[in-house]
């Protein structure tokens, strides 16, 4: 099985002949292939890593592997969603290496992660890794390696202490986190000695040339598809939004020297594109780029966007789509409440927001979906009531347009404005309030599990002391009874789960990733929840 899966890939890049000396190295994604493949950023970090010299990659999946290397020195992992945790344990130990960094030895590799997880706040996880980079890997990858070749020889604790040096790169071990108690919030984060850096700063990758994939394969979850980037973060800022903040400054990949090149060679592959990013239709140049698309020899290709701003829809887009063999788009609206969007920043209209429905239908689009929030700072009941009666105004403006909401509730996540907020106890209602009205109107509402959102703001406002609650509930199974169950166990030891889930925390209490810098500084964060808080009145 190993076998076919990887022989069916098309790869776009040209792995290095490996020298002799090489470091040898295993890639993982702690997932299924097909889930793993998939993933933009894992792909760009393989093709980056077999195209060192210097390396032999391997790469390693939940359920299938490339010929692995009996004695790595490096374990890298890329975590993009935050139960995957669970899948990183599992194959540290099916290779034999302590799933905690501080029982590791010389005869271990050391092990790092990368990832929008780890970006975000890797405290929860800091037990697991010995080394964990924090940002865009187009420029802190190669510097990590390279910093590793001049100490590869060395013992661990001056590895260690040398790749601490490298911007972006973090070392838990080498920084004390103190509690105002046991169960107490964090108090402080210090480095150990002088010598280690007091902040380590996020890198972030400025070129105007984006990510596209390097290996196009029908076993991916997406299948035989091209992805290319088109921009990365968003200008909007959502109040909210980690994908906006973590990824700051909002970028777009050059038409010439990017991205019609990289459609180039991927429809040498593969007919199937898909454009991503945040907000895919606020490049400056999306109109040209739809010209193109719209010329005669691409009229076989099949196109997938991602979300786009909702006040770029118009029936140009439609049409464009819908000749490509795409029948639905995809807004976020988060509300239908305006005073709600004013809070988290959302720029949009409630007008604006049935334009793009009527232009959706009027350019041939048969379904729209729509991405909804519940729980949001400030939100009221009527304010719920009126996201309802949105969905209700558009199914009687643009009658035979398919309508969906998806919703979820509100999550804080670390480098946002709203990283104090804790998760509203009132989401769940809301939750079941919108689910029978709008079903009970035709309308699809698929509603995210509260369950699931509860244990993602544990984890997204997580500290150190949560390794021990992890490694529990890895045994007790994949259930918010199995941390309840844990909670219960460590009583004394760690806050409560109300306290990680639900408090809203001051704004002048130490946040467990205030050692680890993002793209703005908690000044402005704090200026931006201001404004937020100002909105509500």
């Amino acid at each position: 099985m190993t076998d076919s899966v990887f022989s069916a890939e098309k790869r776009l890049f040209t792995p290095a002949m490996t020298i002799a000396e090489a470091i040898p190295l295993i890639f993982a994604f702690p997932n299924e292939y097909s889930v793993g493949i998939t993933s933009l950023g894992y792909q760009v970090v393989w093709a980056m890593l077999a195209q060192r010299p210097d390396l032999e990659v391997s790469r390693l999946f939940t359920d299938v592997q490339e010929s692995l290397p009996a004695r790595p020195e490096l374990i890298g992992f890329s975590l993009s969603w935050e139960l995957d945790y669970v899948h990183v344990l599992d194959l540290l130990e099916s290779q034999k290496v302590p799933t905690r960094a501080i029982a590791r030895t010389y005869d271990h590799p050391l092990v790092f992660g990368g990832g929008p997880v780890l970006t975000a706040n890797p405290e929860p996880f800091a037990a697991f890794f010995d080394v964990i980079l924090l940002g865009d890997g187009e420029t802190l990858l190669d510097e990590f390696l390279d910093a590793y070749q001049t100490v590869r020889q060395a013992d661990r604790q001056t590895q260690l202490r040398a790749l601490a040096q490298v911007p972006g790169v973090y070392v838990p071990s080498l920084y004390k986190v103190t509690y105002s108690a046991l169960d107490g919030p964090v108090e402080s984060i210090q480095p150990m000695d002088s010598d280690i850096p007091a902040q380590v700063q996020k890198q972030t990758y400025r070129g105007n040339v984006l990510s596209a994939s390097t290996v196009v394969t029908e076993k991916a979850a997406w299948e035989n598809i091209f992805m290319v980037e088109v921009v990365r973060s968003c200008p909007e800022m959502c109040r909210f939004c980690l994908a906006s903040y973590l990824t700051l400054p909002f970028r777009s990949a050059s038409l010439d020297d990017g991205l019609l090149p990289a459609i180039e060679r991927g429809l040498k592959v593969t007919p199937r594109l898909g454009l991503l990013g945040a907000s895919v239709t606020q490049h400056p140049q999306f109109e040209t780029l739809l010209d193109v698309l719209n010329q005669p020899q691409y009229d076989d290709v099949r196109l997938s966007i991602a979300s786009v701003r909702t006040n770029t829809v118009d029936s140009k887009l439609a049409q464009t789509l819908v000749k490509h063999g795409t029948q639905s788009i995809t807004i976020a609206v988060e509300s239908g409440s305006e005073r709600v969007r004013q809070i988290v920043n959302k720029k949009l209209t409630t007008d604006e927001i049935e334009a793009a429905a009527v232009n959706a239908k009027a350019g041939g689009l048969k379904a729209m979906k729509l991405y909804g929030m519940t729980g949001i700072p400030g939100e009221t009941a009527e304010d719920v009531e009126q996201t309802a009666a949105l969905m209700l105004r558009l199914k009687k403006a643009v009658p035979g347009l398919r309508l969906t909401l998806g919703c979820s509730t509100f999550v804080p996540k670390a480098h946002t404005p709203f990283q104090t907020y804790g998760v509203s106890r009132q989401s769940e209602q809301r939750l079941k309030y919108l689910q029978k009205t709008l079903r009970s109107r035709g309308i699809d509402f698929r509603p995210e599990s509260y369950s699931w959102s509860v244990v993602q703001a544990l984890i997204s406002r997580g500290d150190r002391r949560l390794a021990d609650l992890l490694e529990l509930t890895r045994h007790y199974g994949d259930s918010l009874g199995s941390y309840r169950r844990a909670f219960k166990q460590l009583k004394g030891k760690l806050p409560p789960l109300e306290f990680y889930v639900h408090q809203d925390w001051p704004i002048d209490q130490p946040l467990p990733w205030d050692h680890l810098q993002g793209p703005l500084p908690k000044t402005t964060l704090l200026k931006h929840l201001a404004e937020s808080q100002e909105a509500e009145v």
